[in-house]
């Protein structure tokens, strides 16, 4: 018994992410009442940016958006919120990729793609603007890329 009481504690191995599951309804977010986060969005026109490009602390890519958000956001919010500061986000034919970028379990950064809007949708270009960000695992602290595509 004395041993099992001096034996170091080892802190939990971390757990990696699910996919997103089936769509469902975004969580209820009292916005009034619930404090946003910041999400640091960056964006990149004709691809996305490699995850040697957040290797280093501090030295993210320049193009930087900071945003005001909550976990129930969807990707058509944020859609709208980048076409207002990236010019080339607004032109009638682009296709905006999202990917969250976050460090996987050995501390390398992972760059995943979650979902594909278009600038202006329409009933012949579904797209998956509706998916919230909690519905597609996102945790706060981790970065939004978005490759602008024309």
């Amino acid at each position: 018994m004395a041993d099992a009481q001096n034996r170091p504690v080892r802190a939990p191995a971390p757990q990696a992410r699910a996919p997103p599951g089936p769509s469902r309804p975004p969580p209820l977010v009292d916005r009034e009442k619930t404090c946003p986060l910041l999400l640091r969005v960056f964006t990149k026109i004709g691809s996305h940016h490699t995850a040697e490009d957040f290797a280093v602390r501090g030295k993210e890519p320049k193009d930087e958006v900071q945003i005001y958000t909550w976990r129930d956001a969807t990707l058509r919010e944020l859609t709208d919120l980048v076409k207002e500061v990236a010019p080339a986000a607004r032109r009638r034919d682009a296709k905006l990729s999202f990917a969250f970028v976050y460090p996987d379990r050995r501390g390398r950064n992972v760059v995943r793609q979650v979902g594909v809007t278009y600038a202006y949708p329409n009933a012949r270009r579904p797209d998956e603007g509706n998916k919230a960000l909690a519905d597609l695992s996102f945790q706060t602290g981790d970065f939004l890329d978005v490759a602008i595509l024309t």
